[in-house]
């Protein structure tokens, strides 16, 4: 069932990309560049966009603060214009996907699955991946295959986020119960609602998400889904 590959894609589609975002060489970069932290997540992410409120950015990163991001996109964009530093943050991709991936599989055959796919992805209720789509690819096999990637995991992100807020759920009880050591980086602060009575929502949604990531499937013959699920598996496994 496109359901069940959905579910097993679903953690290297988050997975690997995230490698990346965490680097503390991504951050490094940051601060060379003359970003504060997290200024350069926030504005190397959502620079995409363009000039933009933060407001709008806020809407586009579903489950983080919005004041939080309000503060950090002001000031990272006095730092940088948004589309230098969404350049600047794809620039940390490359360098780790060169830094970090082993020479097999075949990057290249990965890239062009995932390529069908996105090509023919609806954008709808995922304004940063239609942002991303729209930013240069870098040439190099496993460079093009992760930044593939990462637009894969936005568009999944925007497909989950959707799906939070349609089960009626606040984005901080859906962070609370999928990640809650992540509540204080995302920009909240205690007291923490209690999200006990949520799970069920809350598996409804990542029911739903996958299901929308399985319609998405849908473009690629069999063969090439079980070859897409395979390759990106033994990326995953192999990250160094």
């Amino acid at each position: 069932m496109l359901d069940d590959l959905a579910e097993r894609l679903a953690t290297p589609v988050v997975d690997l990309p995230s490698n990346f975002m965490l680097d503390p060489a991504t951050y490094e970069r940051g601060t060379e560049l003359g970003f504060d932290g997290l200024d350069f997540y926030v504005c190397g992410r959502a620079g995409a966009l363009g000039e933009v409120d933060a407001g709008v950015v806020a809407a586009a990163i579903v489950f983080f603060n919005p004041a939080m991001i309000r503060e950090r996109w002001e000031r990272g964009r006095a730092v940088m214009a948004p589309l230098e530093a969404a350049a600047a943050f794809a620039g940390c991709l490359e360098s780790w996907s060169d830094g970090h991936l082993e020479e097999s599989p075949d990057h290249a055959r990965l890239a062009e699955l995932l390529g069908r796919v996105l090509t023919n992805a609806n954008p709808a209720g995922a304004p940063l991946f239609a942002a991303w789509l729209a930013m240069p690819e870098p040439a190099e096999p496993a460079a093009l295959m992760m930044h593939r990637l990462y637009l894969l995991r936005e568009l999944r992100g925007a497909m989950h986020g959707c799906a939070v807020l349609a089960a009626g759920l606040d984005p901080l009880v859906a962070l609370l119960i999928r990640t809650p050591f992540m509540a204080p980086i995302f920009g909240w602060t205690e007291p923490y609602p209690e999200v006990d009575l949520a799970r069920e929502a809350w598996e409804g949604a990542e029911a739903a998400t996958n299901q929308a990531v399985g319609r998405m499937l849908k473009v690629l013959p069999d063969r090439d889904r079980e070859e897409l699920a395979e390759l990106l598996e033994q990326v995953h496994a192999g990250v160094h």
